[in-house]
């Protein structure tokens, strides 16, 4: 109700029209107060109260921390985040051991928490994967997934070192270009930043991030290499940890190479598993009676894309190793890409046309297929992977790891082995051959993994809950095909928000069913 009081005085004299008239001009200014004093939908009506943290990072001069504030603004970019969203840069050093030195501007976004203030948890920082997938672009593309968590935390994301607006990583052939020419190209454009971009130089960022935010603990949601990030946060800051969900975790235990063949016979038994369906329920099958009749017929046609390509629609071909990659993207997205991926194959058999894979695949985020990739993905993907993994072998290991690779699938193999060279010529060092993530004293750290994951395979989730340490890890299995399982399962919602908004983890060895079940 308006807070206007009624107009006194000479009424008593006026007109039962001017009374009237009186009464309508009241009515209006009564509502327009009512309405402007009303809350925009989805947000609370009490002012929102900014939380403060009292543990800043050790080691950090003032200026970075004490003396930094986060100006928020209305975004201007991406177009997608132009409504509803919160945009600013946060300062950080560009080497955390010269923390004096040149610093630089970390690209933030944020949804406001809907929820009341009594209620409000603090900010929840997403990372969505890759290594080389954009925070800023992909919390507005996402945000539906997670806006059950809006009434109990701000959503946050970030473009990590390397990504997007943060220090990008180019590796075209000009400076400006956004495709991939190789680490040649990304010494002569990027050399400055490439030894400070790897995932423990990210997770720094985290706690700078953590505490200008406000949050004395951090709150955080990784997925597939989200989760890599979040254990190395938890091992560099176990007293820091908040509710940590790590999502289609990577396995902390595997190199670089023993990683391409556990994830190559992931793929190559998600696509037997897709085969049978496909058998047993789809008619036409483009991949005949079962798994060894698909590997048969997959065979030849890669043998006759490496020929002869197939158009694939915008001036595109399709190849070998776009049918293996295109065929693992509707793979990742579990049995809801069946259907999709056999009329796709169909089409390619039958017809020879690409499109409707590629067109598929692109759906599902395949940016770097594209002829000019909008962002740099694949560029900030390597520079991230080899800025972590120290694995640089010689000619002769190299020979012995393609075929290994090879051998370990008949049908992603060969595509799949082209990742032993990766780093080869790499012109830094990396860290580590494995993640170090031990987090001894951290508080629980939920871990989700799917049995049927053809990306991160399922006992890298177990490892990875071991790893973090005992009554650190909490692994939560889910019964399901497809790279991910929140929000698709459930099951898994229901136990990751209920541990997001109490701080309670599922009981020990929960398995939630689901399409494998």
């Amino acid at each position: 109700m308006s807070d206007l009081q009624p107009i006194r005085g000479r009424s008593a004299g006026l007109s039962v029209g001017v009374r009237i008239i009186a009464v309508v001009v009241l009515a209006v200014i009564g509502a327009v107060v009512a309405w402007l004093q009303h809350p925009a939908p989805g947000r609370s009506a009490e002012p929102r109260t900014e939380f403060t943290a009292n543990n800043p990072p050790a080691g950090l001069p003032a200026a970075v921390t004490t003396g930094q504030h986060l100006r928020w603004s209305r975004c201007t970019s991406p177009p997608t985040a132009r409504t509803g969203y919160d945009c600013a840069v946060m300062k950080a050093p560009l080497d955390y051991r010269k923390p004096d030195g040149r610093t630089i501007d970390v690209a933030l976004i944020r949804r406001k928490a809907t929820g009341p203030n009594a209620r409000r948890i603090g900010s929840l920082v997403l990372n969505f994967g890759g290594p080389g997938v954009s925070g800023v672009s992909g919390l507005p593309e996402r945000l539906n997934q997670y806006k059950p968590l809006l009434d109990r935390y701000d959503l946050v994301s970030f473009d990590p070192r390397g990504v997007g607006a943060t220090i990008p990583v180019r590796c075209g052939k000009t400076a400006d270009d956004t495709g991939y020419d190789g680490a040649d190209a990304c010494a002569g454009h990027s050399g400055a930043f490439l030894p400070y971009i790897g995932t423990s130089h990210t997770a720094r960022d985290l706690d700078l991030m953590r505490y200008l935010l406000g949050d004395e603990r951090l709150h955080y949601f990784g997925v597939s290499y989200g989760t890599a990030l979040g254990a190395v946060y938890a091992h560099l800051y176990p007293s820091h940890v908040g509710r940590l969900v790590l999502e289609a975790s990577v396995d902390p235990t595997e190199d670089l190479n023993e990683e391409q063949v556990s994830q190559v016979k992931a793929v190559q038994a998600a696509f037997d598993r897709f085969a049978a369906h496909c058998a047993a329920r789809i008619r036409h099958c483009p991949t005949g009676d079962g798994p060894e009749e698909a590997a048969r017929r997959m065979a030849r046609l890669a043998d006759r894309l490496e020929k002869t390509p197939a158009p694939a629609g915008d001036g595109r071909t399709l190849d070998a190793y776009g049918l293996a990659r295109t065929v693992s993207d509707h793979l990742d997205l579990g049995t809801d890409g069946w259907p999709p991926l056999a009329k796709a194959l169909t089409a390619l058999i039958d017809h020879n046309d690409g499109g409707p894979l590629s067109k598929g695949a692109d759906d599902l985020g395949s940016a770097d297929r594209a002829p000019a990739p909008s962002d740099n993905t694949r560029s900030a993907l390597t520079a991230i992977t080899c800025a972590d993994s120290s694995l640089r072998p010689g000619v002769e290991r190299l020979a012995r790891d393609e075929a290994r690779v090879k051998a370990a699938s008949p049908v992603f193999g060969a595509a799949w082995s082209t990742g032993v060279y990766l780093c080869y010529n790499w012109p830094f060092d990396g860290e580590r051959a494995t993640l170090q993530v031990n987090a001894d004293g951290a508080a629980p750290v939920l871990v989700v993994g799917g049995t049927g994951d053809p990306i991160t395979p399922y006992p890298g989730a177990r490892h990875m809950a071991r790893a973090l340490g005992d009554g650190v890890g909490v692994l939560l299995t889910a019964e399901e095909e497809g790279h991910g399982t929140y929000p698709q399962n459930r099951c898994v919602t229901e136990a990751v928000d209920t541990y997001l908004r109490t701080g309670r983890t599922p009981a020990p060895g929960k398995v939630c069913r689901g399409s494998m079940s």
